[in-house]
């Protein structure tokens, strides 16, 4: 069988089953079965073989722990603090409660690396406090959700480990990448809350005093140390991503048991269970995808895509935007990543710049329908269907695309941090 043949059966039988509803985990590795069949050189046992071998990487181990550090902050009341410092920063503005969410989303993107666990943990305190006055439960929902997706793209970030993981680009230089489009990214979202909250006449809240501020400073001070020492440590070498997810967890669990003493061994037992049952799909999800990937490219099926590329940064968000809408974002990763990554190392593109279009793409289909994991979750806090929120997501997704567009027009502007602090990896 020919390339075209082999993608063919791939995309298709995947197709069909993700129409039937089977779980994309379960889709990605029955799609690969046929061709282990019906091509001579090929064995089943060989989707087996492929699937341990993806697993047998001392990076992954940075997944379930950056969740379980994620799942802990949220079990000791990180997020309140987080609020309260926000609402001294921003509380003042016009929509007030909706700019706090916007930075407590980007401060708590600094902790957890996971945009699901902000969309619960952020969602679940703001939304109820946002429609007790008066917003627009559409707009406080599509808030959250989107503010939610800078989870992934301010580091750390479970999907940028995973990046660097599959594709071998330096970690530390992409969570160095993501700093500068998750700050546009959440400076276009309060821009997006000014206009509503004047044409709404949003509540503001009266500014605080410096005793106040002092003060919530100091509440929060600890939990915001929590990415500089993730990514400092990192960057400067003293210890890998791997290393540094336990460390994230170790100081999860000092903040929440002892110097806040608000995390207590019955909610630790239930926190342990969730994280490792997410970790468990995630984790299937990358060996059925490893599989998938590797017939990709055995068959040379990213060659088929190899003529005619114009503009690999376009293409790149274009298709990551497009599966995204489907599928989940580690497996899109895997697949749609290895597919294009050959692209962009032939035209020249810088390989932490393509990453970085690559998961801001995927990471904007947590809030496009029909998948739209963190909308999901945002629409069942707030209590409504996710058609009802459609309408001001699509809105707040227009500053959004703007950003992704900045991010492939300038890389320079991406790639200035990770030169300047780690000129010896990025050139």
């Amino acid at each position: 069988m020919g390339p075209a043949e082999v993608a063919a059966i791939l995309f298709g039988v995947f197709a069909l089953l993700i129409i039937l509803r089977v779980p994309v985990a379960f889709a990605l590795g029955l799609a690969c079965v046929p061709v282990f069949f019906i091509d001579d050189r090929l064995t089943p046992f060989l989707l087996l073989n492929e699937m341990l071998k993806s697993y047998n990487s001392f990076l992954l181990l940075a997944i379930p722990f950056f969740m379980l550090a994620a799942n802990l902050m949220n079990s000791a009341g990180i997020t309140e603090k987080l609020i309260a410092l926000s609402r001294a920063l921003v509380g003042h503005l016009p929509g007030g409660l909706g700019h706090v969410s916007v930075l407590v989303s980007m401060l708590f993107a600094g902790i957890s690396g996971s945009s699901t666990a902000e969309a619960a943990g952020v969602g679940g305190v703001l939304i109820p406090a946002m429609k007790k006055q008066g917003y627009d439960t559409p707009f406080t929902v599509s808030l959250i959700a989107c503010a939610a997706v800078m989870g992934v793209i301010i580091p750390p970030s479970i999907l940028m480990v995973v990046w660097g993981g599959v594709i071998s680009v330096s970690i530390g230089g992409l969570f160095l990448a993501g700093v500068v489009p998750g700050v546009l990214m959440g400076l276009s979202l309060m821009v997006a809350v000014y206009i509503y909250a004047k044409r709404r006449n949003y509540p503001v809240y009266a500014r605080v005093t410096m005793k106040e501020f002092l003060s919530a400073c100091a509440q929060a001070i600890l939990p915001i140390l929590t990415p500089g020492i993730i990514v400092g440590g990192i960057v400067f070498g003293f210890f890998t991503p791997t290393e540094a997810s336990v460390i994230a967890v170790l100081y999860a669990m000092l903040l929440g048991g002892l110097i806040y003493r608000s995390l207590p061994f019955s909610a630790l037992k239930h926190t342990l269970y969730d994280s490792a049952r997410f970790a468990a799909i995630a984790l299937f999800c990358i060996g059925t995808a490893s599989a998938f990937g590797w017939i990709l490219a055995y068959f040379h099926i990213p060659q088929l895509w190899g003529g005619g590329v114009t503009s690999v940064g376009l293409i790149t968000a274009a298709a990551f935007l497009f599966i995204g809408c489907f599928i989940d974002a580690i497996p899109a990763i895997i697949i749609v990543g290895t597919i294009l990554a050959p692209l962009a190392a032939k035209v020249g593109m810088h390989p932490i710049h393509f990453a970085i279009i690559g998961v801001i793409s995927i990471a904007y289909g947590l809030v496009t329908p029909p998948y739209g994991l963190c909308l999901m979750i945002a629409c069942s806090i707030g209590g409504i269907k996710i058609k009802d929120a459609v309408k001001d997501t699509a809105i707040l997704f227009i500053p959004m695309l703007l950003v992704l567009l900045i991010v492939i027009l300038f890389p320079s502007l991406i790639l200035w941090l990770p030169r300047t602090l780690m000129p010896q990896f990025v050139k």
